[in-house]
């Protein structure tokens, strides 16, 4: 299946989950990264703010900011900043999609991201991950190549093969509802 197809496909799964639904999913799926030895011994984390379609993560980061370093990608042009969340007085609406992004200085030190936790449209069992198509987190996970990456999706997003071009960073592990998915 073409990547625009995949996504046409997973875009209207989604649409079909009521946003309660969601929260209750997402809980799940992010107990299931807080068990990860990984995540407990991690010290700076990255993750992202959710979007209404994404596995939800306000919680999970309104959980953790005060015990680890947590960053949330902030969108510049073409390419994702780092600033690290200090609490939701922090967060701004970002100027290009509308999604909370946290103020204050970019943080540049990607050398001590341990872990990285990130969204998709969809993932297959080998770690493949298909993004929305701008690139934006392939570029982004290239700069930190010794971090664990995580990808999050509830089960309707995983999918037997997920098309790649040698751009694509492939994920460590990818977490779903189901244990036996991933």
């Amino acid at each position: 299946m073409e990547k625009q197809e995949l996504r046409k496909q997973i875009r209207a799964a989604k649409r079909a989950v009521p946003f309660c639904e969601k929260l209750s999913r997402s809980a799940t799926i992010m107990q299931q990264v807080e068990a990860l030895p990984q995540f407990q011994q991690a010290k700076t984390v990255l993750l992202y703010w959710s979007m209404d379609d994404e596995v939800q993560t306000h919680d999970f980061v309104n959980r953790w900011y005060k015990e680890k370093t947590l960053l949330l990608p902030c969108v510049d042009g073409d390419e994702l900043r780092l600033r690290q969340y200090t609490g939701p007085e922090c967060m701004t609406q970002g100027e290009q999609f509308g999604i909370g992004e946290p103020t204050g200085p970019e943080y540049t030190d990607t050398d001590k991201i341990e872990m990285i936790i990130v969204p998709g449209v969809a993932f297959d069992r080998k770690g493949n991950r298909l993004g929305r198509g701008r690139g934006f987190y392939d570029r982004l996970l290239k700069t930190t190549p010794n971090a664990i990456k995580v990808g999050v999706a509830f089960d309707f997003q995983m999918v037997e093969q997920v098309p790649t071009e040698p751009l694509d960073v492939p994920m460590n592990k990818v977490i779903s509802e189901t244990p036996c998915l991933k």
